[in-house]
């Protein structure tokens, strides 16, 4: 890994990685906790209709995905508390139709061909200084807003009733994290494209959720995870030439089944010692 830190895009990558790291560690855990990793990947997904809707307007695409996306994080929240029967049904056709949006307004921009699958896959070997910037800004916005509502955000993810009864705006505290997820997601997906975003928020804090017992250290745990993962990934793919957004997801889904292995090994085992 020295080798390879040499150069310098090598060495953007890897502290751009850290960063995002953090970032998923620590939003991916409220994401598992309160089981809203569909309504993350929708919003993932239909920040599409926003790129290409700022592309067709002659705007910047980020902001264009940031305008999108939050609008669409509201409504998925609006859909998932009136109609949690029907909100998985009701986020999915948003999320497909949001990306076809997004794919008809690039296809209707005159003069203008864009590569989707440069923000599917991303590029965390080209992130430029200026992003790391962005990326660090938003590293201490999040670690700012949990620490200031820790109490809140506990209290949120495991016992909603109790937070009404002592006056939490639960609501609010609930729209105001999926707005949050929606802007880290538009910041973080020009570094490391959608597929990885995902994968980020979802398999360290699910792997984490398993070995501890708070919501912090949950955090704490998932966030290193996520580090390793994209450090090994990193040196994998320059040490074997491999696409690196792919193998950060190789390396992190190989974790992920290996310790449902060890889980079910585990309750093997204590099944045979009981009996």
């Amino acid at each position: 890994m020295w080798e390879a830190l040499q150069f310098e895009f090598m060495r953007n990558a890897l502290i751009g990685g850290i960063l995002v790291s953090v970032i998923c560690g620590v939003l991916g855990t409220l994401v598992v906790v309160n089981r809203i990793v569909f309504i993350s990947g929708g919003i993932a997904h239909a920040a599409y209709g926003g790129i290409g809707l700022g592309l067709y307007l002659g705007i910047s695409p980020p902001l264009g995905a940031v305008l999108f996306s939050v609008v669409i994080s509201i409504v998925m929240g609006i859909a998932s508390l009136k109609s949690k029967e029907r909100a998985d049904t009701i986020i999915g056709v948003m999320w497909a139709v949001g990306m076809a949006l997004g794919i008809i307004f690039v296809e209707l921009t005159p003069g203008y061909n864009v590569d989707l699958m440069s923000y599917l896959f991303g590029s965390i070997l080209s992130v430029p200084r200026a992003d790391i910037w962005y990326t660090l800004c938003l590293v201490v916005v999040v670690l700012a807003g949990v620490f200031f509502l820790y109490k809140e955000l506990v209290a949120l993810s495991y016992d909603e009733e109790f937070s009404f009864v002592v006056g939490i705006p639960v609501k609010a505290l609930y729209f105001g994290l999926l707005v949050l997820i929606s802007l880290s997601v538009i910041v973080i997906i020009r570094m490391v494209g959608l597929i990885l975003v995902i994968a980020l928020l979802t398999i360290p804090p699910y792997i984490a959720e398993r070995y501890t017992a708070s919501l912090g250290k949950m955090m704490v745990l998932s966030s290193l995870l996520g580090v390793l993962f994209t450090s090994a990934g990193l040196y994998l793919s320059y040490h074997f030439n491999l696409a690196s957004g792919a193998t950060i997801i190789m390396v992190a889904g190989t974790a992920f089944f290996l310790s449902m292995a060890l889980d079910a090994a585990a309750g093997r085992s204590n099944s045979a010692e009981q009996e």
